[in-house]
C-alpha cells in the first residue's frame, strides 16, 4: 500500500523553513515524518502529515510550491542491519531506490522507514511477498 507524501520546495533563505512549518502548525497539521534536503539555492522538505489536502492548501496559500508523491512506509526491526532485510527484498526485485528516511514512535518497537522507489507498485509486490509490514495512512495516524 502506498502513502501520499508532500514535498515543499523552499528557497534556502533564513526563516523559510520556519515559515513552512509554522504554516502547518497553525493549520493544526501534525507532522508524522520529515526529511530535508538542500542545495545552496533551495531545499525540499518531504513530509508525511495528518492531512495532505489541508497541508497543501495552506502551504500554497502561503506561496509555497507543493507536490504530492507516492511512497511506501514499512516497519523494520529496530536493531543493527534491520534495514538490510528490506533492501535485500528490493535488490531481489531489481527495484531502484530513490531515497529513504526513517523515524521511530513510542507506540511500536519497530523503526519506520519511508521509501521512495522508481516503481512503487513493483516494490509493494516484493515487500509483501517478503512478509514486510507495510503501513497504511491509518496506521501512521495511530503512531
Amino acid at each position: 500500500m502506498n502513502i501520499k507524501q508532500i514535498s515543499v520546495f523552499i528557497e534556502n533563505k533564513e526563516g523559510r523553513l520556519k515559515k513552512a512549518l509554522e504554516t502547518l502548525g497553525n493549520a493544526g497539521i501534525n507532522i508524522r515524518a520529515l526529511s530535508i534536503a538542500d542545495t545552496t539555492k533551495f531545499g525540499i522538505i518531504r513530509l508525511i502529515v495528518s492531512d495532505n489536502e489541508k497541508a497543501k492548501q495552506q502551504l500554497q496559500k502561503d506561496n509555497f510550491i507543493v507536490k504530492e508523491t507516492d511512497v511506501i512506509v514499512v516497519e523494520i526491526p529496530d536493531k543493527p542491519n534491520g534495514l538490510s532485510i528490506i533492501l535485500d527484498l528490493l535488490d531481489k526485485g531489481e527495484i531502484n531506490l530513490e531515497y529513504l528516511y526513517a523515524f521511530t514512535s513510542n507506540k511500536t518497537e519497530q523503526a519506520i522507514v519511508v521509501i521512495k522507489l522508481e516503481d512503487v507498485e513493483k516494490g509493494i509486490k516484493y515487500l509483501e511477498e517478503g512478509n514486510a509490514t507495510l503501513l497504511s495512512q491509518e496506521d501512521i495516524d495511530n503512531l
